[in-house]
């Protein structure tokens, strides 16, 4: 059901050119032998880590592993028809984005494995602005944003979500915020970590599918809203943790 509602949700979105915030070219999927691709080491890790988790569900059948690789080998060719080339020794810089790609991993179980299911909605989700927040790999080189941002390597998730997470906590949790400050921690590496991966590890299944969901059909500033609920869910934890 689930799997339907987003579906459907973005499909109709994606046919609006006022919801449209980003322009794609045409891609056709193209059937890879994926063995002959080269899946980084952090990305063939990433992939076991998927399929254990999907089959532990009960979502994902034997044959997964092949499917997910050529979704995410797709999208790879997909996103870097839209990146622009950056001469740079920062790692985050290089050609492949350097970090497992854990939402469309998300979008895969969601879909109970389909491959071209998830590569067609993701297709169609990239041309709305909500993905850039949701989906990291979607901004990795991306034309779309001022080389000088690209050039420092900073995604807008840092800049524009975790930073308004930091101005949120300290109106709505000032406890929480002296207890980071503290720590010499910032709220906003926590939350990066939460954002990057999805809340995999974090939350359980159903409530990754509610954050995924809500931010879809609400828009990108609820994933701000989501991260400051965890935070006040955790208050208690924090202040005791911060007086040990």
């Amino acid at each position: 059901v689930l799997a339907e509602l987003i579906e459907r949700f973005v499909s109709h979105l994606s046919e609006s050119r006022m919801d449209c915030y980003f322009s794609t070219g045409n891609y056709k999927a193209m059937e890879i032998d994926v063995k002959k691709e080269s899946l980084s080491s952090v990305q063939q890790l990433g992939v076991e880590m998927t399929v254990r988790y999907g089959k532990y569900l009960n979502l994902l059948k034997e044959d997964a592993e092949n499917g997910l690789c050529f979704v995410l080998v797709n999208c790879e060719k997909f996103l870097k028809q839209q990146q622009r080339t950056v001469v740079s020794s920062l790692r985050c810089l290089q050609e492949h984005y350097a970090g497992y790609d854990w939402f469309a991993s998300s979008i895969f179980l969601i879909m109970s494995g389909d491959r071209e299911r998830t590569l067609t909605f993701l297709q169609q989700f990239s041309r709305l602005l909500v993905s850039a927040f949701l989906w990291l790999p979607r901004l990795h080189l991306s034309v779309h944003l001022p080389v000088t941002t690209v050039e420092y390597g900073l995604h807008p998730v840092y800049f524009c979500s975790a930073h308004h997470i930091e101005m949120l906590l300290k109106a709505e949790l000032p406890l929480v915020c002296s207890a980071f400050h503290m720590s010499g921690f910032t709220p906003s590496q926590i939350c990066l970590q939460w954002i990057t991966q999805c809340f995999w590890n974090y939350m359980d299944w159903s409530e990754i599918c509610h954050y995924i969901a809500i931010c879809i059909l609400l828009g990108p500033d609820y994933q701000i809203y989501m991260c400051i609920s965890v935070f006040r869910h955790l208050q208690q934890d924090i202040l005791k943790h911060t007086e040990a």
